[in-house]
């Protein structure tokens, strides 16, 4: 145990300085002030609050079954190369946790039950920060190859896991893109002040020199331009596994709802994230100087709040359906599960307007069929179910509207149909307690067979998916297997 006093001497959570809002919203860069490492003092202490429970319920948490009171204690006591090992041992890209997982373990602190909880996540990436700093992550290669090939579908964090793990089992592995980038949500779904693209490409550099390889423009299933065949996938590679994502927008079938103005969240965070990037888009959604109404009160509207407010927007009201979440945790979420809380994100705090129990009603069109308002009503529950209270009605001003509604399953269309893949009854991918799906050799895992979830759900099925293909094809595997296919945690 680090310091068996700490969480008696440290009772505060100590978090990174944020950049002054004026400040930050004139750029893209992330939120949080950079760490010197002089500062990492503070990081030691608020690791040395660990109490090293006996049993340690941010195990079960976290998905990935990350070691957090081993390097926590290692952090105390100042042997961060270590921690960053013990971290590694469990997690693919803590980097990327670290930014943009909501931290279950968190809420399964021991500490938590009556203190502020271990402020985990924050360890979790100085460690690794610091250990990208040093360099302390170096390619790691395989021992031996077995010269069988695996193609994975798909670049996301369940597909980028997948890949480094069995690039590192030692089969040849292809990560095919459709995208012009490697990335998939990482790159193009969650914005630049939630995570810098630079921690993604220096990541890709590490499984680049490990051996894995990466093709973009590469469309499986489709009809035009990169278009590979399904029967071309399954002739090249000996096991396929499908990480494509949770990608089908859900839908708002409202009265004007084919008025011009009206986007899918993803579609406009994915041009915004483009824009950054630096490539030039013809005639790309922009929010500078309209009326902004977000539908939908999660991460993915927070995501478009930061980024039109930084696109100049003249005003952003984000609409949330139910109520509005208990500030602090009630008995029907009980400790150590995942609460429901309201949340004041980074976004939240740089300017915007919140409204909860709104259900959208309608869109006001003008004459050139350009939504101009959005009629939303007083949220009511009946027969359990969410309804517009007759009579509550009201307009707001709406020059662009973002439907951050969250996802139906992954593209149906092309590689799916194609492959001729089982789906369940939600549109996910259908497959086995061994990761393989209907279609013998094809294996799947991450938000396309789970359905829409967590960063961390998806580099702990694609650390799994991969045992399960490295056992397909050479008998057996060594590979660590965080979660079984179809488990649920507490805290999900």
């Amino acid at each position: 145990m680090a310091d068996p006093r700490g969480f008696l001497r440290y009772r505060e959570r100590e978090l990174p300085e944020r950049r002054p809002v004026p400040v930050r919203l004139m750029d893209w860069r992330e939120v949080y002030e950079a760490r010197e490492k002089g500062t990492l003092d503070v990081v030691s202490r608020q690791a040395g609050r660990c109490m090293n429970c006996g049993i340690p319920f941010c195990h079960q948490g976290c998905p990935l079954g990350n070691l957090i009171p081993e390097w926590n204690d290692l952090v105390y006591r100042g042997d961060w190369q270590e921690a960053a090992e013990r971290l590694h041992a469990t997690n693919n890209f803590p980097e990327f946790t670290g930014r943009a997982c909501p931290a279950p373990c968190e809420s399964s602190c021991v500490l938590g039950i009556n203190q502020p909880a271990v402020t985990i996540k924050n360890v979790e990436v100085s460690i690794i920060d610091r250990a990208f700093d040093e360099g302390w992550v170096q390619p790691v290669e395989a021992s031996r190859q077995t010269g069988r090939s695996v193609a994975v579908v798909g670049s996301g964090p369940a597909g980028l896991a997948a890949a480094q793990q069995l690039t590192r089992a030692g089969h040849s592995v292809v990560v095919l893109e459709r995208d012009d980038r490697i990335g998939g949500l990482l790159r193009y779904g969650i914005p630049e002040f939630k995570l810098e693209k630079r921690h993604v490409d220096r990541r890709l550099k590490q499984m680049r020199a490990e051996g894995t390889r990466f093709r973009t423009g590469v469309d499986v299933g489709g009809s035009g331009e990169g278009a590979m065949s399904v029967e071309e996938l399954r002739s090249r590679f000996d096991a396929v596994l499908v990480a494509t994502g949770s990608s089908a927008p859900r839908d708002l079938p409202v009265p004007g709802r084919e008025a011009a103005g009206i986007f899918p969240a993803m579609e406009y965070l994915t041009q915004a994230n483009r824009l950054v990037e630096g490539d030039t888009l013809e005639a790309p959604i922009s929010a500078e100087g309209k009326d902004v109404v977000i539908i939908g009160g999660g991460d993915t509207g927070a995501d478009c709040l930061g980024t039109a407010l930084r696109q100049g927007a003249r005003s952003v009201t984000t609409l949330a359906i139910g109520t509005q979440p208990p500030v602090e945790r009630d008995e029907s979420h009980p400790w150590p599960t995942h609460p429901v809380l309201f949340e004041v994100t980074t976004a939240h705090e740089e300017g915007g307007d919140r409204s909860f129990l709104a259900s959208t009603t309608g869109f006001e069109v003008d004459e050139d069929g350009a939504v101009t308002g959005l009629r939303v009503a007083r949220t009511q529950y009946r027969d359990g179910k969410r309804l517009p209270t007759p009579g509550t009605d009201q307009v707001l001003p709406a020059t662009l509207v973002l439907v951050a509604m969250g996802f139906t399953g992954p593209q149906q269309e092309g590689l799916v149909e194609q492959l001729g893949l089982v789906t369940t009854s939600r549109g996910n991918i259908e497959h086995d307690d061994s990761w393989e799906t209907s279609v013998p050799g094809v294996f799947t895992a991450g938000d396309c067979a789970r359905g829409q979830s967590l960063i961390v759900w998806a580099i702990a099925e694609g650390r799994s998916a991969a045992a399960a293909v490295d056992r397909h094809l050479m008998g057996a595997s060594s590979l660590p297997a965080p979660v079984h296919a179809g488990e649920t945690a507490l805290t999900v």
